[in-house]
């Protein structure tokens, strides 16, 4: 199938926010996405610019996509985290994630960042085999460590 890979301009957030409630409803979480599109089009198009995103579209449909941002490794420098990537479950096995990964990794690579890291769900095993086929390697050693904002407000009066 014949995907165009590109930038994801403002026009696409209600394609993005559609394709992050497809994802979230996958992994049982739906009532846990808060984000919005006026969220999505402001953290993307102004600044400080908090995301990159990259779109696989077939002909006026988006299909999948990738959104990644900057951080920084006190072992490696600068990185970039993978936050999700994304292909609509009729378009999956079609080569799309695999197209939309090397954009990520062609990314990382004009940024000269040091490493490339995400998290992926113990029980998705289709996609640990996508991501250890690309030569990903899985620390399960490692637990990812969310503060919820509810919890971040707490600390605000020791500013």
């Amino acid at each position: 199938m014949e995907v165009e890979i590109r930038h994801a301009n403002p026009q696409d957030m209600g394609h993005i926010l559609r394709l992050i409630k497809e994802l979230a409803l996958f992994e049982k979480e739906l009532d846990q996405v808060d984000i919005n599109l006026k969220d999505l089009l402001n953290d993307g198009f102004n600044d400080p610019k908090r995301f990159t995103c990259f779109v696989a579209e077939n002909g006026s449909d988006i299909v999948g996509m990738a959104l990644l941002y900057f951080r920084y490794s006190t072992w490696k420098g600068c990185s970039l985290h993978l936050e999700d990537l994304i292909v609509s479950e009729p378009y999956r096995g079609l080569g799309i994630g695999t197209q939309l990964l090397e954009k990520v990794f062609a990314y990382g690579a004009s940024k000269k960042v040091k490493r490339i890291s995400w998290e992926v769900l113990d029980w998705n095993i289709p996609a640990i085999e996508f991501y250890k086929s690309k030569g990903a390697i899985i620390k399960e050693e490692w637990r990812v460590v969310h503060f919820p904002e509810k919890e971040i407000n707490k600390y605000k009066d020791y500013s």
